[in-house]
């Protein structure tokens, strides 16, 4: 299995689609509130959600949907990354709910030769999750600095990759 891009493989406007999804479980976001200690009702108590919210049912904690995405996107973005520098505007644009399976895309939207050696790159990248009807959940950007291949010294294949 692949693991992650060098620079020079990312490409500006590429797509790449995050396999597999999610299906997140009450127990997964029961268990990311606990570790992550938050206790917001929202999330825990159904009976809660169900008398004071729109959606009349309990849902997915934002936090974990972002953590889910970011997770499935390293082996296709930031699997040979040495640094993340920045996770851009998150915008939570719809519920998940438990049952709900959550997919994920990446776009490159910019790359930047690094100013300081000729080693590394910046590349940003824009992150789309998606519940299984189609509908957008969350959007954020992100940058990070890869290296690049063909100065690392590595072998042009390294264990595990295409030629």
């Amino acid at each position: 299995m692949r693991f992650g891009r060098y620079y020079e493989e990312f490409g500006l406007g590429a797509v790449y689609r995050h396999a597999p999804g999610k299906t997140v479980t009450e127990h997964d976001n029961h268990q990311f509130c606990q570790l992550t200690m938050n206790h917001h009702p929202l999330h825990l108590d159904a009976s809660y959600a169900v008398r004071t919210t729109q959606f009349r049912r309990d849902f997915v904690v934002g936090s974990y949907v972002y953590a889910l995405l970011l997770g499935m996107s390293v082996p296709d973005i930031s699997g040979k990354a040495v640094a993340n520098l920045e996770v851009q505007p998150l915008r939570h644009l719809a519920p998940v709910f438990h049952g709900d399976t959550v997919h994920g895309e990446s776009t490159v939207l910019d790359k930047t030769e690094s100013r300081r050696g000729k080693d590394h790159g910046a590349v940003t990248v824009e992150t789309r999750g998606y519940n299984q009807d189609g509908t957008l959940v969350c959007v954020y950007g992100r940058r990070i600095i890869v290296p690049r291949r063909t100065l690392t010294g590595r072998p042009a294949t390294e264990p595990g990759e295409a030629a």
